[in-house]
């Protein structure tokens, strides 16, 4: 049986359909779940009007392997509508927003 401790390191994680391909995403972690709460907070205050894309990229890249080695280029030739989906789908895994159990 596995520690409290031990599993406070473990990743949940499953795979999605982005672009009809597999990725895989984790489920955020408190602190990362704070860290976009505290982006969102600073980009509301601010006027840049890409304020909702820079928390897109920063879900992304705390939850989708490999996303955070995407350059702003990258992540500029994607379908905006295939990320937003993507981390709407992270967003639902963690335990925020409503999923839809019966999937």
């Amino acid at each position: 049986m596995a520690s409290l401790k031990e599993l406070s390191a473990k990743r949940i994680t499953k795979k999605v359909k982005f672009m009809g391909e597999n990725v895989e995403i984790s489920k955020l972690t408190v602190m990362e779940t704070m860290e976009i709460q505290e982006l969102s907070k600073e980009l509301e205050s601010s006027s840049d009007d890409n304020s909702g894309f820079a928390i897109i990229k920063c879900i992304l890249c705390k939850a989708v392997e490999g996303a955070d080695e995407l350059t702003d280029d990258d992540f500029d030739n994607f379908p905006l509508e295939e990320l937003s989906t993507l981390s709407t789908h992270i967003m639902q895994f963690s335990g925020m927003g409503t999923e839809d159990k019966g999937k």
